[in-house]
């Protein structure tokens, strides 16, 4: 019998169709202890010693695949990061993937090998997951569902908490590759020198918390770029951060996209890069810990924390020209269906 080349209602049925997608697709894909039961929860092995870290996380993007990357690759370097940022090691993820009726079986493919991929580049095993199918025209062709386990050593402290004034920001590479390189794509501005960013970032990260540099927190900034995530930060901790522009890295290829599109590139996403908060003393040498891996080699000091005051705004950017102005929230969504 001829295998269906495009996704059907029955592969989200639970009868033959499932069952062969699970046994010629995923499977193979994701072969691990856990999930070769195919028990109705992954039975695990016991965590290491240390606190849990759980996360979750759903992606939509468009187009699916895109220049650096695809979902099922974003999917599983999105989650791995959201733990490794917190101090975690990433350990084990579970993928639900959402089809839309016609999607091509090639497509789903390349999905589950992006998957495959980022797993294995970051040591983590896929453990669980779950397949469903809806109508045509009603799903948007694909989409992924994570959720993510590990652990943060003992002693391993990080927190927004701990942030002091003085302290440096910095950040592992150029900024927003990933939102760019998505709305090239989708508008038809795509170039080989613009890719995303999208990579798991757990070996970069667990490189500089073990260098001995004083980390008071990190964050991936992801959907809102570099300023959301530090007025996220800037709330949470009391604090002000004041962003220098001439710092502040971007590729010749990213700003190109961003004029032509209207677009800062301080609200534009990464999916591969660590924004991380360290002490004064220790920014050189974090900054040389960030650039000796691959992932880093791009780092930069692009900013320092100063005390808060309730009548100025708590990011500002001080401007090439000597001047410093705030660096606002967006009021709406400038980059739907990126991650």
């Amino acid at each position: 019998m001829r295998r269906p080349t495009r996704i059907l209602l029955g592969h989200g049925g639970g009868g033959r169709l499932t069952q062969e997608l699970i046994s010629q697709l995923f499977l193979p894909a994701f072969e691990n202890r856990a999930l070769a039961p195919l028990t109705d929860s992954a039975l695990l092995p016991e965590l290491p010693a240390g606190r849990p870290a759980f996360t979750t996380d759903a992606f939509v993007v468009d187009p699916p695949v895109f220049p650096g990357g695809d979902l099922g690759y974003l999917s599983v370097c999105g989650t791995v990061n959201d733990l490794a940022v917190a101090g975690a090691r990433p350990l084990w993820l579970s993928l639900a993937l959402i089809l839309e009726e016609g999607l091509e079986m090639e497509l789903l493919q390349r999905f589950v090998g992006g998957a495959r991929r980022a797993a294995a580049e970051a040591g983590v095993a896929i453990v669980a997951g779950d397949t469903k199918v809806v109508p045509r025209g009603k799903g948007d062709l694909a989409y992924a569902v994570t959720a993510g386990l590990g652990v943060v050593p003992p002693g391993r402290e990080l927190g927004d908490g701990l942030i002091q004034p003085g302290d440096a920001v910095l950040i592992s590479g150029s900024l927003g590759e990933h939102g760019a390189a998505i709305m090239a794509a989708r508008h038809g501005l795509a170039g080989p020198a613009l890719s995303s960013d999208v990579a798991p970032v757990n070996g970069l990260v667990e490189a500089l918390l073990e260098s001995g540099v004083a980390v008071r927190t990190m964050h991936d900034p992801t959907r809102g770029g570099v300023a959301t995530t530090c007025h996220e930060v800037a709330r949470r901790c009391g604090l002000r951060l004041v962003l220098e522009e001439e710092a502040l890295p971007v590729t010749g290829g990213v700003g190109s996209v961003c004029r032509v599109l209207g677009l800062d590139p301080l609200y534009v996403a990464c999916e591969g890069r660590v924004l991380a908060w360290v002490a004064e003393k220790d920014a050189e040498r974090a900054l040389a810990e960030l650039r000796s891996h691959p992932l880093g080699a791009g780092a930069a000091c692009i900013g320092r924390v100063e005390e808060g005051d309730a009548g100025m705004a708590p990011v500002v950017l001080h401007t090439q020209y000597g001047t410093r102005r705030p660096v606002d929230l967006l009021a709406g969504a400038e980059l739907p269906r990126i991650c």
